[in-house]
C-alpha cells in the first residue's frame, strides 16, 4: 500500500495502571489465558502508525470490573468502572483526533450499569459502551437488563459485546481466547435475538467482536432453531442476526473474511486489530489479510467508512495524516506464506 489506509479501528485495548493495579490485588495475572500486556498511549500509536490507523476506539477488556463484584464488592466494581471512564475521556480529550472510548459499565449489576451508562454518555461524551457477553455467567438477552437497554436505546448507543471466559472450566490445552471467546459472543448474540432484545430496543447498534463468533457460519443453523423454539419466522430471526454490526479483530483471514462479508448487511463491518492482546504481527497479518483480500471499495468501507457513519465525530475535520510503515510488500508476501505459524508460535510460546 503506498498510502495509509486511515483506519478506524473499533476494536482496540486499554490497560491502564489502574486497572492493572486492581487485577493484581485480585490476584488476576491473565485474560482469557493471554498474560496482561503492557499498555501505554505512546505504544498504542505507534502499533497505530504501523496498521495505518487513523484512529482507535478504546475499550476495557475482559474481566471488565466484575470481578469485584464476585466479592461482594459491588460498589468497588461502580467506582473501578467510574475511575476507568474518568481515565479514558481524559486520554481521549488529549488525543482527539487519534482516539475514542466505549465506556466500561459494572455489569452484572443493572442498575449501577444503567446509572455509569447515562454518564459516560452525557457528560464524558463516550462514543458508546462495552459488554462482555457475560458477566459472572450472566448472559447478555437474558431477564432483567431492561433498565440497562433502555438508557442505551434512548442515546442510540454503539455497544460493543466482548467476550469473556466461558462460565465452565477450560479444556486442557484449549486457551479460552482460542475457541471460547468466539462461542461466548455466539452466545450473546443467540439471546439477544431469540429475547426480542434488538427488536423491542431497535436504537441500539450491536457490534460482534472477532467476526461474530460463530454467528456468520451457524446463523441459518440457529436461526432455524430460535423459530422452533419462539414460534417466529427463520428469515425473520436471520434479519435480526444481520442487523448485528461486526470486526474484523483477529478474524479477516482467507477462510473467515468470505463468510463474514457475504452474511454482514453492507456498512455492517468495520476494521478492529484487538491490540495488544493480539500482538503486533498478528494484527499486520490480518491487516494484510484485510488489504489483499477484498476489492478497493469493499476495503475502504471497511477500513474507514462504515466506522465514520457510527461514529460522525471522527469524520469531522480535515484528514489527520497518519505516518503509515507497512511491510514491504516482500515481507508481506512471505507473511502470507508463514504469518499464522509465526502468529501461533507468539501467543503459544512452544508450539511447533
Amino acid at each position: 500500500m503506498t498510502t495509509a489506509p486511515r483506519r478506524i479501528d473499533v476494536h482496540q485495548h486499554l490497560v491502564p495502571p489502574l486497572y492493572r493495579d486492581a487485577l493484581a490485588r485480585s490476584g488476576i495475572v491473565d485474560a482469557g489465558g493471554r498474560a496482561l500486556p503492557d499498555w501505554s498511549a505512546g505504544a498504542a500509536l505507534e502499533q497505530m502508525d504501523l496498521l495505518g490507523t487513523e484512529a482507535a476506539i478504546l475499550s476495557v477488556s475482559t474481566p471488565g470490573t466484575g470481578f469485584l463484584g464476585e466479592a461482594g464488592e459491588a460498589g468497588e466494581a461502580a467506582d473501578l468502572a467510574r475511575r476507568l471512564n474518568d481515565f479514558s475521556a481524559a486520554l481521549t480529550a488529549e488525543h482527539p483526533s487519534r482516539f475514542g472510548w466505549f465506556a466500561t459499565l459494572p455489569m452484572p449489576d443493572v442498575t449501577a450499569s444503567a446509572r455509569e451508562a447515562e454518564r459516560a454518555l452525557t457528560e464524558l461524551s463516550a462514543d458508546g459502551v462495552t459488554l462482555l457477553a457475560n458477566n459472572q455467567g450472566s448472559y447478555l438477552g437474558t431477564e432483567g437488563q431492561d433498565a440497562l437497554w433502555r438508557v442505551l436505546d434512548e442515546h442510540g448507543a454503539v455497544v460493543l459485546v466482548h467476550p469473556a471466559e466461558l462460565p465452565a472450566p477450560a479444556v486442557e490445552g484449549i486457551p479460552p481466547f482460542a475457541a471460547d471467546f468466539l462461542l461466548d459472543t455466539t452466545r450473546a448474540a443467540y439471546l439477544l435475538v431469540r429475547n426480542g432484545v434488538p427488536r423491542r430496543y431497535p436504537n441500539i447498534r450491536f457490534v460482534l467482536s472477532h467476526g461474530g463468533g460463530f454467528l456468520p457460519y451457524a446463523s441459518h443453523r440457529m436461526a432455524v432453531a430460535i423459530a422452533a423454539d419462539i414460534g417466529r419466522g427463520p428469515r425473520d430471526v436471520l434479519e435480526d442476526f444481520q442487523g448485528f454490526y461486526f470486526d474484523t479483530a483477529l478474524s479477516s483471514s482467507p477462510a473467515a473474511l468470505p463468510t463474514l462479508l457475504a452474511f454482514a448487511r453492507p456498512g455492517h463491518v468495520l476494521f478492529g486489530s484487538d491490540w495488544p492482546f493480539a500482538p503486533a504481527v498478528a494484527g499486520q497479518y490480518f491487516a494484510n489479510g484485510l488489504d489483499d483480500g477484498v476489492d478497493a471499495d469493499t476495503l475502504a468501507a471497511v477500513n474507514r467508512a462504515n466506522a465514520e457513519a457510527l461514529f460522525p465525530r471522527l469524520a469531522q475535520g480535515a484528514p489527520v495524516p497518519v505516518p503509515s510503515r507497512p511491510l514491504p510488500v516482500r515481507l508481506r508476501q512471505s507473511a502470507q506464506r508463514a504469518g499464522a505459524r509465526l502468529f501461533f508460535k507468539l501467543v503459544q510460546p512452544g508450539a511447533k
